[in-house]
């Protein structure tokens, strides 16, 4: 898996890899650069060592993150690996609660399958109907009147009339020798159409009973399918929220099983099955954005660039990595445990344009760093996500009073908990861009000279005073 500079010199290489040139003359494009074949290289680093048994790593990340944030870089998490030895007890305790989680999880997502199968029954059934009632409204169409009489006809032959077995229309028709009796049926629209038709009297005394069955039948059914199509709309709208519900509660257990998952370091000379020991993978990224008036003012940029409009903003970023090897020790009668070790954190800085952190983000979403989230989003979001289409045909089909009223009815607080309310009743579901952004364009001669320049001098001085005042703060041994 490739790491975070790794990614960074995917995005820029001719800036933050070392064999950039080599890697765009093989694969003549930035994008068509494997991650893992970079060299990484950043503007500057600074590096700590901290070895300490006694000490442990959370002061040292929150005072790093706490600096980062007092400086408005606003820091964000990208990399958060674990693994402990097979051999220490850390293992086993996280094992076990990672199992409680799996098991959690799993049990909600056999009710969202129970749910989705109803679901898919649900819409097949609508379907079925809608056919049915398109019948019915073709009848108030001139010319499609008599399609939809004839297509009636044949439905209450093939399955009313034919319960009456020999009796049926059908069954006269085919075995009694009444051969008329079927072109008759279709043919006339009441009892008074009968007598004006050219047939025996025994046939007029067949038909005339079934004509005014189907009559009868025509207004009942109507009336009866439209109640059940509406009972199914309403139990499928039902069934959606209880979907939508089962997967907001599967989903923190389904992360949370994850985020405990260990990160493959079998390979790690440091993690010895046997041993103790747990090894940590952290990696904050601050950015601050170049505001240009500012910088005028300050002299940094021309006096030009205040009338200018800039096409992109640039930032300067601080990478933050920090690895550690420790010895976890369990807190007397409590259920966590605390860890000191050695500690490496180094401290990278690096300047960027708003669409290299586009790509930057879209990169970091394609690695594996976020397979697993992806499997947990696509069992509890995007099964809804391949039905909606479907459910919103059925859903969507609301009167003007319908749908004043579930705007206003807020009364139900589970559905106003997972804000149900909160969305129109027409909103479409938002669709995901799957589209890959396209990698940034090259800096034109005014952003390469300054802006990119004075990101390069702002990222430069800002990560060596963070590695400078935690190296005063805590007095100890660096080198860069």
């Amino acid at each position: 898996m490739a790491s975070i500079k790794q990614i960074f010199g995917k995005i820029n290489p001719e800036l933050y890899a070392e064999n950039g040139r080599e890697l765009l003359a093989k694969y003549g494009s930035a994008d068509k650069i494997p991650a893992d074949e970079v060299k990484e290289k950043s503007l500057v680093e600074h590096r700590i060592v901290y070895d300490s048994s006694s000490e442990t790593l959370e002061p040292i990340y929150f005072f790093i993150l706490d600096l980062l944030e007092n400086r408005g870089m606003s820091p964000e998490k990208i990399v958060d690996n674990f693994a402990s030895s097979p051999g220490s007890g850390h293992f086993a305790e996280l094992g076990q609660r990672a199992t409680v989680m799996q098991q959690q999880g799993s049990k909600i997502l056999g009710d969202v399958n129970t749910v989705l199968r109803s679901v898919l029954n649900l819409i097949y059934d609508l379907k079925e109907f809608k056919i049915r009632l398109q019948s019915y409204d073709d009848l108030k169409d001139k010319s499609k009147a008599e399609g939809a009489m004839l297509s009636l006809k044949q439905i209450w032959m093939d399955r009313v009339d034919i319960n009456k077995g020999n009796s049926s229309v059908k069954a006269m028709a085919f075995q009694g020798g009444f051969q008329t009796l079927i072109h008759a049926f279709l043919a006339v629209k009441d009892e008074k159409d009968v007598d004006k038709v050219d047939l025996n009297d025994v046939v007029k005394r067949i038909l005339k009973p079934r004509i005014q069955e189907f009559n009868i039948w025509i207004e009942q059914s109507e009336k009866e399918l439209r109640k059940r199509y509406e009972l199914e709309k309403t139990y499928l709208r039902s069934q959606v929220n209880s979907l939508k519900l089962y997967a907001r509660w599967a989903k923190p257990y389904l992360k949370a099983a994850q985020q405990l998952e260990m990160k493959d370091m079998s390979r790690n000379a440091s993690l010895v099955k046997g041993f103790n020991t747990i090894i940590f993978e952290l990696s904050l990224l601050g950015k601050t954005k170049i505001n240009v008036e500012e910088s005028v003012l300050k002299g940094e940029l021309p006096l030009d660039f205040k009338k200018m409009k800039m096409k992109r903003d640039y930032f300067a970023c601080t990478l933050v990595e920090f690895k550690f090897r420790g010895i976890p020790q369990r807190v007397s009668q409590q259920s966590h445990y605390v860890f000191g070790g050695k500690a490496e954190i180094s401290f990278n800085a690096y300047a960027l344009n708003s669409d290299e952190l586009k790509v930057f983000n879209q990169e970091l979403s394609n690695s594996d760093i976020e397979d697993v989230l992806k499997l947990v989003e696509g069992v509890t979001t995007e099964s809804m996500n391949q039905l909606q289409d479907e459910i919103n045909s059925f859903l969507d089909e609301k009167s003007a009073d319908e749908k004043k009223t579930s705007r206003t009815d807020e009364s139900n607080p589970i559905f106003a908990l997972i804000g149900f309310y909160n969305k129109s009743p027409d909103a479409k579901p938002e669709k995901k861009d799957k589209e890959k952004i396209k990698f940034s364009e090259s800096d034109s001669w005014i952003e390469k000279t300054h802006l990119r320049n004075l990101a390069i001098k702002s990222a430069g001085d800002t990560t060596f005073d963070i590695f400078d005042v935690y190296k005063k703060q805590h007095g100890m041994p660096s080198y860069t």
